[in-house]
Parts: structure tokens; C-alpha cells; sequence
């Protein structure tokens, strides 16, 4: 990347709205903002009433809370990962079994088309899965609308595309030659996705304890309501602004934590992106249905040695 598109991109995420935590918690920095307010005046406007606090006890609970808020954040970062790396496997694992199936099953066209599609229709179905939904276009387009409400109806979609899978390979393996060392190799990838499939749904239900997020924003209310008091005779009338600047960044890392947990929503922020996902792997699976007549047959001995050594070398960078 250039130098200016590197300045470029830092402007552009500076003053950028999507993927911002800040619309989310604007309300509530301008509430804090406001409370800060009402008590530099009803400090400034009482000659015998003193609202004033001491800032010592506000820098020792602000390192506890920063660190509080640093290990929930991190906790939730933690489950967003294993989320992309989850669904890094169902791309992986689906490529494996495409493979195996198309080097290892029957010849027969009308089967390899099948396979893949319901093979290319299984990371559909666990976004749909994980998300709470019953419908795909992207399912419709590959199974065919009546084979594709057939899924829909039942109780856990992808379930029932592995079944269907199973079935498939069963009858590649008992009426169509597949062997049985295949036949077993392509079972195991396709037992490895539905592993993947428990592990998406362990994340997705079960968020960090409601008492952990409790007991922290407890702490924030505290935290922030008090710290007026402690800047009054400290910055004066500037203490409205210096109390939302700082509720910003606790605010903001309270609002990320959260969101971190549920990284399969469409709703959260920055989710996974399965839609682009699930688009790959259909990609990739329904072009290897074509990837054995595209390829030439491979002659080595066509190369000369000149022809090796006209190719220009290029050093390592």
C-alpha cells in the first residue's frame, strides 16, 4: 500500500460512521455530559455548598476499570477469533470434500452435480443456522426451490443437508464403485464440518455471564457519576467536557466487549462475514465441476532445458 493510501485509510477510519461504536453510545456520553453540567452549576451557583471531591480516589478506581474493561474485551475478541477460525475450517473442509468426492467418486455426471451443490449449500445453511433464520435465495438457486423448502421445513437445516450428503455417499460407495477407503476419507471431512457446526453454536449460546456485564457497567455508572465532583475545582467549568471525554473510551470498550460476543449476528458490530463466506465456497465448489475438462494433461518433457533457464528470476522480497 502507498503512502497516501496509508494516510488516506487513517483519515478515512478516523472521521468514519460504519463500524464505529460511537453512534451507539453517543446518547449516553451526552447523558453523563449533561449530568457533569447540572453539578458544575449547582457548584458554581451556591457560595456555601461545595460539591468537590478528591481526584485521588478516581485514578485508582480508573486503573481497576480499565483493566476490567481490557479483560472483557479481550474475552470477547477471544470468541470472535475462534469464530473466523471455525469458519476458516467449513472453507477448508468443504474444499477437502468436494475434492475427495470428485477424484474418488463415480464418474456419473448427474451425481458429481448433486454432490456439489448440497455439499456447496451446507455453509448456507449454517449461517441460516446461526443467525436464526429459514430462507436462502443462495439455497434456492443451487438445490432448486422444491428441494431447497424441503430443507427449509426441517428442524435443523444443516442437519439435514448432511444427511442428504451421507446419503449420497452411501450410494456412490454401495451402486456406483466409489471404494471404501474414499468412501470413509470423505465421511470424516464431511463428520469435521459438523464439528465446526457445534462449535458456532457453543459460541452463539453461551455469551459471557450476565453477572460479569452487570457488575462492570455498575462500576461504570459509578465511576462516572462521581467524577464531576472530582474535577469541579480541578478544570472548573470545563468539567462537562472532560466527563464525556472520558466516557467516551469506557463507553466505547463497554459497547465492543459486547458486541464482540455475538459474532455471528447481522446485527453486531463488525460481525463475521458469512454472506461473503458462504458466496466463496459456492464459488470454489461449483467450479470444480469443470476444473477436469479446463486443465490440460501435463507434459513435462515438452520443457526444455532453455526454456527453464529463459525465465527470468526474481530476488525475494
Amino acid at each position: 500500500m502507498r503512502f497516501r493510501d496509508k494516510e488516506l485509510l487513517f483519515w478515512a477510519e478516523v472521521f468514519g460512521i460504519q463500524g464505529s461504536a460511537m453512534p451507539l453510545i453517543a446518547l449516553r456520553v451526552l447523558v453523563f455530559g449533561l449530568f457533569a453540567t447540572i453539578v458544575w452549576a449547582i457548584h458554581e451557583g451556591s457560595d456555601e455548598l461545595s460539591l468537590h471531591l478528591g481526584v485521588g480516589p478516581h485514578e485508582v478506581a480508573g486503573a481497576a476499570l480499565g483493566l476490567l474493561l481490557v479483560l472483557r474485551t479481550n474475552a470477547g475478541y477471544e470468541r470472535w477469533w475462534e469464530g473466523r477460525k471455525l469458519w476458516g475450517g467449513i472453507v477448508n473442509q468443504s474444499r477437502n470434500l468436494a475434492i475427495d468426492a470428485m477424484a474418488y467418486g463415480p464418474e456419473d455426471r448427474a451425481w458429481r452435480e448433486q454432490f456439489i451443490r448440497w455439499a456447496a449449500s451446507f455453509p448456507h445453511a449454517v449461517r441460516l443456522n446461526l443467525r436464526d433464520q429459514r430462507h436462502s435465495t443462495s439455497m434456492i438457486a443451487l438445490l432448486g426451490r422444491e428441494a431447497a423448502e424441503r430443507a427449509f421445513a426441517a428442524h435443523h437445516i444443516p442437519n439435514a443437508i448432511s444427511m442428504h450428503l451421507a446419503a449420497l455417499l452411501r450410494e456412490a460407495h454401495e451402486r456406483m464403485g466409489m471404494s471404501a477407503f474414499a468412501f470413509h476419507q470423505a465421511e470424516a471431512q464431511r463428520g469435521i464440518l459438523i464439528d465446526h457446526l457445534g462449535a458456532c453454536e457453543r459460541i452463539r449460546s453461551s455469551p459471557l455471564p450476565l453477572a460479569y456485564r452487570i457488575e462492570i457497567r455498575r462500576f461504570i455508572l459509578l465511576f462516572m457519576l462521581t467524577l464531576p465532583f472530582a474535577l469541579l475545582e480541578e478544570i472548573g467549568w470545563l468539567t462537562p467536557l472532560a466527563t464525556m471525554l472520558v466516557a467516551a473510551p469506557i463507553l466505547a470498550l463497554d459497547k465492543i466487549g459486547t458486541e464482540l460476543q455475538y459474532p455471528f449476528s447481522p446485527t453486531s458490530l463488525n460481525h463475521l462475514p458469512l454472506d461473503q463466506l458462504c458466496l466463496k465456497i459456492e464459488t470454489d465448489l461449483l467450479s470444480m465441476l469443470e476444473v477436469g475438462d479446463a486443465l490440460p494433461p501435463a507434459h513435462p518433457d515438452r520443457v526444455t532445458q532453455d526454456e527453464v533457464e529463459a525465465v527470468p528470476v526474481r530476488p525475494l522480497s
